[in-house]
C-alpha cells in the first residue's frame, strides 16, 4: 500500500503542478529533490511571484525512521518505527478576490521493532480561505467534496465536513480559518472499509481538487481590487499564519521529526499584516466574512 500510494501521489504532483503552471501563465515551479538524514525525503515544487500565484507550494514526502519520543509519546507507543507519506499544498494568490487554498493527502504506517507491520492509516483533506466572500464560489467547492464523498459513503459528507469546521478554528480568535471542505484523519480498517477501499476514497478526494479548485481561480482572477482590500487580505493572512504555527498538527509532526523546515513553513504566505486590534467596518464585505468565519455555515 505504501508504494502504491506513494506513486499515486507522485503522479498527482505533476498533474496540479501542470495545471497550475497553465493558470498563472508566467511562472513555473522550481523544483527541490532532498533527502532526509534519518531516512527518506520527497519532492518539493514552489511557485512564486506569478501572474495569479504570489506563492504556492506542492509537495510531496516519503520518510521513514525510527518515531521520535515526543511523537511516540502522541501516538501512546513505545520504541515504535514508522513510515509517512503524502502530498501537501498551498496555494496563496496575488488577488485577494481569489481564495486560499489548502490540500493534503497521506498515508501512515508503524512497526515493531521487528519490523511487523502494527497500524496503518489514512488522513488528508481540503478546505478554503477566502478573503471576500462570493458564496457560489463557497458552494462549488463543498458541492465537489460532497460528490467525491458520496462516491463511497453518503455519511463521509456531513462528518468530515463537520471535522474539517472543527480543526481549522483558531481557538485563540474565536474564528475559523476558512470556509473548510472536508478533513479526515486515522483512516483505519474497519468492519465496512478495508484499507484498499480507504485508499479509494483518498484518491477520489485527491482527483477532485483541480475541479474545486479551478473554475473559482479562473472566475476571479482578473477581478479588479483596491489597495484596501490588499491590506485586509494581508491581515487575514495573518490568522492563516497563526493557525499553521500555533495549531497545525501537520507542522508539528514535521517540526518533531527533522522534516526539511523549507518545505514544512512554505504554506506560509510572503506577505502578511498583523495590525493591533484591527476590526472590519461595520456592514462592510469584510464584517460579513468575519460573521460566517464565527460561525461555521452549512453551504450545500
Amino acid at each position: 500500500m505504501k508504494n502504491k500510494f506513494y506513486s499515486y501521489i507522485k503522479e498527482l504532483q505533476d498533474t496540479i503542478t501542470s495545471k497550475l503552471e497553465e493558470i498563472d501563465g508566467s511562472a513555473k515551479f522550481r523544483e527541490d529533490i532532498w533527502k532526509r538524514p534519518e531516512g527518506g525525503g520527497g519532492r518539493t515544487r514552489v511557485i512564486e511571484d506569478g501572474s495569479v500565484f504570489e506563492k504556492g507550494g506542492v509537495n510531496i514526502s516519503a520518510v521513514h525512521g525510527e518515531l521520535p519520543k515526543s511523537m511516540q509519546t502522541y501516538f501512546g507507543v513505545k520504541d515504535a518505527d514508522f513510515y509517512a507519506c503524502g502530498l501537501s499544498l498551498v496555494l496563496h494568490p496575488e488577488n485577494p478576490m481569489v481564495p486560499t487554498v489548502h490540500a493534503n493527502w497521506r498515508y501512515f504506517e508503524m512497526y515493531d521493532k521487528k519490523g511487523a507491520l502494527v497500524d496503518q492509516w489514512f488522513g488528508g483533506g481540503l478546505d478554503l480561505t477566502p478573503y471576500y466572500l462570493f458564496e457560489e464560489d463557497v458552494q462549488h467547492f463543498h458541492s465537489v467534496c460532497k460528490a467525491s464523498c458520496d462516491a463511497h459513503d453518503p455519511g463521509f459528507y456531513k462528518t468530515y465536513k463537520k471535522k474539517c469546521d472543527d480543526y481549522f478554528w483558531n481557538s485563540h480568535r474565536g474564528e475559523a480559518r476558512g470556509v473548510g471542505g472536508l478533513f479526515f484523519d486515522y483512516c483505519k480498517v474497519s468492519d465496512t472499509m478495508s484499507i484498499e477501499d480507504w485508499y479509494n476514497f483518498v484518491t477520489t478526494v485527491g482527483n477532485g481538487f483541480l475541479e474545486a479548485y479551478i473554475p473559482i481561480v479562473i472566475k476571479r482572477k482578473s477581478l479588479t481590487y483596491s489597495q484596501k482590500q490588499r491590506d485586509w487580505q494581508e491581515i487575514r493572512r495573518g490568522r492563516y499564519v497563526e493557525f499553521n504555527l500555533v495549531h497545525d498538527k501537520g507542522t508539528l509532526f514535521g517540526l518533531k521529526t527533522n522534516g526539511r523546515i523549507e518545505s514544512i513553513l512554505m504554506s506560509l504566505p510572503p506577505h502578511v499584516q498583523w495590525k493591533y486590534d484591527h476590526h472590519p467596518e461595520q456592514g462592510s464585505e469584510e464584517a460579513r466574512l468575519i460573521k460566517v468565519l464565527e460561525n461555521p455555515k452549512s453551504w450545500i
